[in-house]
Parts: structure tokens; sequence; C-alpha cells
């Protein structure tokens, strides 16, 4: 059964590659939905997926890619339907 988690990524989490290297391990776990950098400058994402992706991409998140420190990482159940894993425009 697919779940769905929202994220909000804080710390140095932009200009480090974050969103490319995120699309690369959802991909890479069969993940889908979306990430994008935020003005206050965090990441937020959208991941869907059983309960093994969420947890992978959840331990991947706090970690996030070399140059990435990350403060905390806000997890909230979503909802949505995605068909890939995709970077979205900045909001």
């Amino acid at each position: 059964m697919s779940e769905v988690r929202r994220l909000i990524i804080s710390g140095i989490v932009q200009g480090v590659g974050f969103r490319y290297s995120m699309l690369a391990q959802a991909r890479l776990l069969g993940v889908t939905g979306w990430v994008r950098n935020r003005r206050d400058g965090s990441v937020e994402a959208m991941i869907a997926g059983d309960a093994v992706q969420i947890e992978a991409m959840l331990a991947w998140s706090r970690i996030g890619p070399a140059g990435a420190v990350v403060d905390a990482v806000m997890v909230e159940t979503a909802s949505g339907n995605f068909a890939d894993f995709e970077l979205r425009p900045s909001v």
C-alpha cells in the first residue's frame, strides 16, 4: 500500500545539489512525488511509496548529499498520486 509524506527540510539545503540528489535517490528507490526549493531557504518534498521506501527516503533526507547540513526534517502525512519523481519550480 502506498503512503505519502510531505517533508520540509531545513538547514544548508539549497545550493548544494539537494534537489537533484533527492531526485536520483527517489528514482533509485522507486519513490514517486516531487521536490522544490522554498523562498525561506528550506526544501519541500512530497514522497510516495511503500513503508520501506518511505523510511529509506526519510533516512536519506536527514543527511542529504555532500555539502548539505540538515538541521531538521518536518514530516506530515499527506495524499496524492504521482507517476514519477520530479523537480518543481521554487515557491
